[in-house]
């Protein structure tokens, strides 16, 4: 799916990144220390949006998640609370789901806001250990409860007194990147700070 300049012009753009009291930040107070967090667009039923991702995850089109994660890193290269970002670290797939779609989506969004904040994407570090059922349908609870055990971290020294960039490409309950940031937790970083592609309100 090829995306005209008018189009991405247009989006639901949600100008989170210059706000670090957002909807998306929100979502994590009490649940995760994070440092910021952000989502680029808004997500809408129906809407435009839902198609990109769609066609990202199961279109095979890895090259429209690196077009939208430059998209994403411009606005965070103008932020002010993203810019000492050490890792990108993308949500990980588990190995058998990887497989089957022949590509981690974040990390294509995370291989696109790389090219402009010039900070390495780490695929190593965190691991996903299991694989999960669908989060669809699922309440925060329940999705936190599915994700929990779902990842190990690796080599944790190397992230200590880092700054961490999580990276996802949708935003619903937020369970996912809760899960994975109680892993990274565990390495003693500097500060985690979230960015999603988009959220869903």
């Amino acid at each position: 799916m090829c995306i005209c300049s008018t189009c991405l012009y247009n989006l639901p753009y949600t100008d989170h990144h210059l706000d670090q009291d957002n909807l998306v930040a929100r979502q994590f107070w009490g649940r995760l220390p994070c440092h910021a967090a952000m989502a680029m667009l808004f997500f809408k039923k129906e809407g435009i949006v839902q198609q990109l991702i769609h066609q990202l995850k199961y279109g095979n089109q890895p090259e429209l998640g690196e077009r939208l994660g430059i998209l994403l890193g411009e606005r965070l290269l103008y932020s002010p609370y993203y810019q000492d970002i050490d890792f990108l670290i993308p949500v990980p797939l588990h190995k058998k789901r990887s497989g089957t779609r022949g590509y981690n989506q974040s990390e294509c969004i995370a291989r696109g806001i790389s090219q402009v904040l010039k900070a390495p994407v780490s695929n190593r570090h965190l691991v996903r250990s299991t694989a999960t059922d669908s989060q669809t349908n699922k309440g925060r609870l329940l999705r936190f409860e599915n994700m929990l055990s779902a990842f190990e971290l690796k080599q944790p020294e190397e992230l200590a007194d880092k700054h961490l960039l999580l990276i996802d490409d949708v935003l619903t309950t937020g369970a996912t990147l809760e899960a994975c940031g109680i892993s990274l937790l565990q390495s003693m970083p500097a500060k985690i700070s979230i960015a999603a592609l988009a959220f869903v309100r």
